[in-house]
């Protein structure tokens, strides 16, 4: 660990932000989606499911139900059998219907920007509400945590928090702002390459040498 970089420090964030830029120069939104209803789904649908399983599902369920009025009308049955993939089919299928209606009866159809009015939609919190808002906006009013960004905060000392919104907490308090969005996909997509739950591979992470947990999972592996 690089001892003038200490964990939060502004210089630690800087040279991480510019690392990780610089080895994943393609982070971006790994959802499929044309519409911002669409990414709204997707990311309902994406809670305790991979992208990529959520990517499979998707087409099929947005030929069918191409419109906001079609998914609010849809039958339930009918989007469970499409969803089923993606895990917890019934609570998703019911924020999906559920938030389409509230679409239609609040915002005249559309997906309304501000963070409060997201949140009022079915089984939308700050995780979902961040990807739409940074996503179909550029507005940041959080930084999304998802299971990689959690990971991810912990092992570069930047949060000792455990629950989500703590951890967003920590994280805006010491990223820039102007980096909030880009600060998601740049950790998520290092810890779906580098830092792996199960085995990150530290010898090779570009950060190995400004991470407090790099030299003691090296340690183990050795």
């Amino acid at each position: 660990m690089n001892e003038e970089l200490s964990p939060g420090s502004a210089a630690h964030v800087v040279e991480l932000i510019a690392r990780l830029r610089a080895a994943h120069p393609d982070a971006h939104c790994a959802l499929d989606y044309e519409t911002p209803v669409q990414l709204l789904v997707a990311t309902i649908l994406s809670a305790q499911c991979t992208d990529e399983r959520v990517n499979l599902t998707t087409p099929a369920l947005f030929a069918r139900y191409p419109t906001v009025e079609a998914l609010a009308a849809a039958e339930p049955l009918e989007i469970e059998e499409l969803v089923r993939p993606t895990g917890f089919y019934h609570q998703k299928t019911r924020y999906i219907r559920e938030s389409a209606a509230r679409l239609l009866a609040a915002y005249g159809g559309e997906v309304p920007p501000a963070m409060d009015e997201l949140l009022t939609l079915p089984g939308v919190a700050r995780k979902t509400a961040n990807v739409v808002r940074g996503e179909v906006f550029g507005l940041a009013d959080g930084i999304t945590v998802d299971t990689h960004v959690k990971r991810l905060a912990a092992r570069l000392g930047l949060t000792a928090e455990t629950d989500p919104v703590k951890v967003e907490r920590d994280l805006m308090a010491i990223i820039p702002r102007d980096s909030w969005i880009e600060i998601a996909h740049l950790l998520i997509w290092h810890g779906r390459r580098v830092c792996t739950a199960r085995k990150p591979a530290c010898p090779d992470c570009p950060l190995n040498d400004v991470c407090p947990s790099a030299a003691g999972q090296q340690a183990v592996e050795q």
